[in-house]
């Protein structure tokens, strides 16, 4: 695209701000919505297909190895190309591969399916939130982010109850064929209430060598982790941090990176930032799939209950969530976070004990804890790295945000894969020891907790947050 036919930035209005807000939030609602539907439906899934414990793992894994491979490629298209074509793009994707996932009459096709939803995702993720910083001031944005995540939180409190329900009185495929109406219908939205183009980069060129080199460090890392206890995935983990360390060169000579490795190199909040964030994804987004299996198959719960209790958690992030965000506006956001950080360490070590628990109540109270903790850290710290950078870089730290998100997912997933594999092995749900899934599931939380700790201690050493008219890294 040539610079004299770049799309035109639409006016920053009022009318403007409210309907980017609104796309976002949809965006952000929608997605995670499907995520946290599924790992009720694992179970059943495990039935119909006849698939393992790692199988299924795989089911929640290979849609976040996607997605983290293709994200940081799709922020920088989306900069180049418009944010608001890329947010239709990733929405009619995930429309598709959905439908087809539904349809899906094997576990392998079903995984198959599981990718293309990933990039899908990935241009929904790198441009949602880029759509909203474009638009609001900075003493706004904290407000604005509380919301996204709230949206974000929303669709996981409801996954479960929603999944549930439809896994025990229809069918798993339900999940899957009922989203895509949804999705193509935001996708046309956008395009009809959405004036011009956001294309802050428009004229400039992809850096497609950088882009495979990362992509395939990426899937080479987290797939290697979830093998890690083989010699072959220890090789692809390794080959996965090189490729990384690779990536890193290669994008310091390019002159029109992919990603601006020099921000995480000269700006110490926004390097800190995103590896607390990397980090806190990994020590939580696993314990959703844990407590799934663990509800339904040592507490005996049907899908929907176990849906009503596993929506403790993001019900609580979504309450907290806009409250957490105005106090990173009026506080340092490496304080909250930090202290939200330190909140799901305890959660964590609840539910370490609260796991085998006759009753309920522990598990409850330990979920509510783990989304009040998630909560207070992710809004602060998302709005740290955000204001960490110039408005130029928007696309770039957005797709960070979501890249750090998405590998974080994918390593917690990886480690509950891993753990299963090395405890449990390939038994299917039927099959599987109450003592043996517990000592897997154990080792995975603590996993879980000492990385909370690792993260807590780099949230508070990311420093203060840059002081607007301070010059930022470039």
């Amino acid at each position: 695209m040539t610079p004299s036919a770049c799309p035109p930035a639409p006016a920053d209005d009022r009318r403007e701000r409210r309907t980017a807000l609104g796309v976002a939030a949809a965006g952000s609602f929608l997605t995670p919505f499907m995520l946290s539907a599924v790992n009720v439906a694992l179970p059943a899934i495990g039935r119909s297909l006849t698939a393992d414990t790692v199988q299924l793992g795989w089911v929640a894994t290979a849609i976040l190895i996607a997605a983290a491979a293709a994200l940081v490629p799709a922020g920088r298209l989306a900069d180049l190309h418009g944010r608001k074509k890329c947010f239709q793009l990733g929405m009619v994707l995930v429309a598709a591969a959905t439908l087809a996932a539904g349809l899906a009459p094997s576990i392998e096709l079903l995984l198959a399916c599981r990718v293309f939803q990933g990039v899908g995702i990935a241009f929904v993720f790198s441009t949602g939130v880029a759509l909203v910083t474009a638009v609001y001031p900075r003493e706004e944005r904290g407000r604005v982010l509380g919301i996204t995540v709230a949206a974000v939180y929303a669709g996981l409190s409801l996954g479960p109850l929603v999944g549930g329900a439809l896994t025990e009185g229809w069918s798993w495929r339900a999940i899957f064929l009922l989203p895509p109406p949804f999705c193509l219908l935001l996708a046309w939205l956008t395009g009809r209430n959405l004036r011009g183009e956001w294309a802050p980069a428009c004229g400039g060129r992809l850096d497609r060598i950088g882009a495979a080199i990362y992509a395939a460090a990426v899937i080479a890392l987290l797939a290697g982790l979830a093998d890690l206890h083989h010699p072959a995935g220890g090789a692809l983990f390794a080959a996965g941090l090189a490729g990384l360390v690779l990536f890193g060169r290669w994008e310091i000579r390019h002159p029109e990176p992919l990603f601006e490795v020099r921000l995480l190199l000269e700006n110490r909040v926004f390097a800190f930032s995103c590896l607390a964030a990397l980090i806190h994804y990994a020590a939580t987004f696993g314990v959703t799939f844990l407590m799934s299996l663990c509800l339904q198959v040592i507490q005996g719960l049907s899908p929907r209950e176990a849906g009503l209790v596993l929506s403790v958690q993001p019900l609580f992030m979504a309450c907290v969530s806009p409250f957490a965000g105005r106090l990173s506006d009026r506080l340092e956001p490496r304080f909250p976070a930090s202290a939200g950080m330190a909140v799901t360490a305890l959660a964590l070590f609840g539910l370490m004990h609260a796991a085998a628990s006759a009753s309920l109540v522990p598990v409850l109270v330990a979920l509510a804890l783990l989304g009040f903790g998630f909560a207070l850290f992710s809004s602060p710290n998302m709005n740290a790295i955000l204001s960490a950078v110039d408005a130029r870089f928007y696309g770039v730290a957005a797709g960070s945000v979501a890249t750090m998100r998405l590998i974080g997912q994918g390593v917690s997933l990886g480690v509950v894969t891993l753990m299963f594999a090395i405890r449990v092995g390939r038994e299917t749900l039927g099959g599987i020891d109450r003592a043996v899934f517990l000592s897997g599931l154990r080792g995975a939380l603590a996993v879980f907790l000492v990385l909370c700790l690792v993260g807590a201690g780099v949230s508070l050493a990311r420093g203060r947050l840059r002081a607007p008219g301070r010059r930022q890294a470039s």
